[in-house]
């Protein structure tokens, strides 16, 4: 006979970490560096697998990004930020000021731009982590759907209510500009080349 999950059930609710007691599992080896796991909400959560279209989605990003923003900013690949006291999400790319990364006491504690390439993660982007990166004021957020072949740019974030005022969908024959970062502008299409 097979059991119900307990989870599942209601019966037991997840322990919720708090951003100091996360640094501490890392610090003593319960979370090892290399496990690809971030901090959501207090809860540690898995990180998807890539495929090879979220690989070459992020590459193709990483390498416009870098080269057109130049040294006043970093471009972060799959590295953390520290946002809030109980999320340190790992996106796909974040564009911070050289000052910030460079001055944070552990990781970057805001962003210009996030992005995150989704595929089975679509639904986690832009729900629960659209909550954390409007919640954290971050002017403007990326969801990259690499099977719709589209972008979700979301602006304007709602700090109390952690989401987002304004969403807009940009498909292949669209030009994608970011109004944080004047200049960072190229066509949907070579994303999906």
């Amino acid at each position: 006979m097979h059991s119900p999950d307990i989870l599942e059930s209601g019966l037991v609710a997840p322990r919720r970490f708090r951003l100091d007691e996360y640094h501490r599992l890392i610090d003593v080896g319960v979370l090892g560096e290399d496990e690809r796991v971030e901090l959501l909400e207090g809860v540690i959560v898995e990180m998807t697998p890539q495929g090879r279209p979220h690989a070459l989605v992020i590459s193709r990003l990483n390498r416009f990004m870098s080269r057109v923003l130049g040294e006043a900013y970093s471009v972060r690949p799959q590295l953390p930020l520290s946002l809030g006291d109980d999320s340190e999400p790992e996106p796909d790319l974040a564009v911070v000021t050289r000052h910030e990364e460079e001055t944070a006491q552990a990781h970057p504690r805001s962003a210009l731009l996030v992005v995150e390439v989704a595929d089975d993660s679509l639904r986690r982007d832009r729900l629960l982590k659209g909550r954390i990166y409007a919640r954290a004021r971050v002017p403007e957020y990326w969801v990259v759907d690499v099977t719709g072949r589209a972008i979700e740019v979301y602006s304007d974030p709602d700090v109390d209510a952690g989401r987002y005022r304004t969403m807009r969908t940009l498909g292949v024959g669209e030009m994608l500009s970011c109004t944080t970062l004047p200049g960072l502008s190229l066509p949907v299409a070579e994303l999906f080349a």
